[in-house]
Parts: structure tokens; C-alpha cells; sequence
């Protein structure tokens, strides 16, 4: 039995829950960490999509937490993994800053949700710290796909000075802006909005904090016009008015 998961099966999850093992711990910045894992037969068989995640069970204070997080450099005939935690007091964040190599944490992979669409003329993304691993997943895919030469702009909204350094896979000849999070949330979609420009046939990607999810998600479809189809948005924290993380929400790492 593994703590904090059901013995029984429900839709959306692929197949069973699975130790993974600390292998490395590696910080990236003061406020970033990377963990590298065995994955103890998680990936095993499994074709894994870009931006695919896992429900991860902390032990943390005496209690099962579930959160879910990016799989990131999932490589299944390896059997290895990394997962990255923005340091921001959460609960992930708070096991993976006490974790050493050795540790173990019980995880399942969630069911795919996205698969990388074509043709397309071009990628609007936009993310943040806690959606990065998501966003270098979807710039890997793009790298390794029949069209890696379309145009990409990238849009980070960023709340420390040293998020500027954080891996971002980003081509040479891709467009990336690092916004700073305004006191009420609004500097990113603000942005977005005076950049916007006729990208019929571009598809769409954000993964930020909630309520500027929504209201990015709704600018690439109208403004940049997206259209709904083409848009996959994914609130990854809900902040307080001083945009303050407060929660992870369902999909923190789609």
C-alpha cells in the first residue's frame, strides 16, 4: 500500500502507484531545486507526452499531501526522472528542501492530456516558475518535432530577480519576455495584451496563476485569435491579492 493512494482504480490515472527514489538532489537557484529520482517502474512501457505529470504523495507535519508535478527528462527506458520545485513555501517544496538522496516518494502518473498538435504556424506559451518544467517539456517537443523552425514567443512572469536564470530551454531565434509580477496580478495579461498581434493558425499554452490563466487563455483566443480549440490553459496556483502562492491547484505542473 502506498501512503496516501487508494488500492482501487479510477479513470485518468495509468496504472499503478510506484516508489520513486531520490538519486540526486541538485538546487538550481536559492529559490529553485531539482531532484533526479529512479523511477521504480513508473514510466515503464509508457509513451510519455510532453507537459505529462504525476500525483506525488508528501508525507509532511504527520499527514499524506497530494500534489502534482511535471515529469521532467522522463526518460522510461532508463527509469529515470527529475522533478522541480519553485521554493515558495508549499508543500512539495517544503519535503523536496529536506530531501536527501535515498528518500522515497509514492507517485502515479496521471492520465495524458496533451499531445503536441500539427500542423501549426507558430506557439504563443506563457508560464512561470512553477509551470517552467511544463514549459521547457513543450519546448523540447517543439525541438524534436517536423516543425521546430515556427515561430515561438515566450511570455515568464517572474517574482525574484534570480528567476531570470532558471533553465528556460529556449531556441536562439524564439521571442522570450520576463514580465514582473505586479502586487495585484496583473502585469502579465497587461503585457500580453499590448503585444498582440493576427496569429491565425499559432497555437496557444498557459500555465500561470490562476485567475491570469483565465484571462491569458481569453487574449489568445480573442485578441491574437486562437480560437478556443487551439488554446490549452492550466491554472498552476491561486495567489492572494499580494500575489502570494496560497495553493497548488489540481494540475501544478499540467
Amino acid at each position: 500500500m502506498f501512503p496516501g493512494f487508494s488500492t482501487s482504480s479510477s479513470l485518468g490515472w495509468l496504472g499503478a502507484a510506484r516508489d520513486l527514489t531520490v538519486t540526486a538532489v541538485e538546487p538550481i537557484t536559492e529559490n529553485y531545486l531539482r531532484l533526479r529520482c529512479d523511477d521504480g517502474g513508473l514510466l515503464s512501457g509508457q509513451f510519455v507526452r510532453p507537459t505529462t505529470c504525476a500525483e506525488l504523495a508528501f508525507l509532511v507535519d504527520g499527514g499524506t499531501h497530494r500534489r502534482y508535478y511535471t515529469l521532467v527528462d522522463p526518460d522510461p527506458a532508463a527509469g529515470t526522472l527529475a522533478l522541480e520545485f519553485a521554493c515558495r513555501g508549499g508543500i512539495g517544496a517544503r519535503w523536496a528542501q529536506t530531501a536527501i538522496i535515498g528518500d522515497r516518494l509514492a507517485a502515479r502518473l496521471a492520465a495524458p492530456r496533451f499531445d503536441l498538435p500539427r500542423p501549426v504556424d507558430g506557439w504563443l506559451i506563457a508560464g512561470d516558475a512553477s509551470s517552467l518544467p511544463a514549459v521547457n517539456s513543450l519546448l523540447g517537443a517543439i525541438a524534436a518535432s517536423d516543425e521546430p523552425d515556427v515561430p515561438v514567443t515566450i511570455w515568464m512572469e517572474y517574482r525574484t530577480d534570480d528567476e531570470f536564470t532558471l533553465p528556460l530551454r529556449a531556441h536562439e531565434d524564439h521571442r522570450v519576455e520576463w514580465v514582473a509580477r505586479g502586487a495585484d496580478g496583473s502585469s502579465l495579461p497587461a503585457v500580453i495584451r499590448a503585444d498582440a498581434f493576427a496569429a491565425a493558425g499559432y497555437r496557444g499554452w498557459v500555465g500561470t496563476e490562476a485567475g491570469a490563466t483565465r484571462r491569458i487563455a481569453d487574449l489568445f483566443r480573442h485578441d491574437y485569435g486562437l480560437g478556443r480549440a487551439a488554446v490549452t490553459a492550466q491554472g498552476y496556483w491561486v495567489g492572494d491579492g499580494a500575489g502570494v502562492s496560497t495553493r497548488r491547484v489540481m494540475l501544478a505542473s499540467t
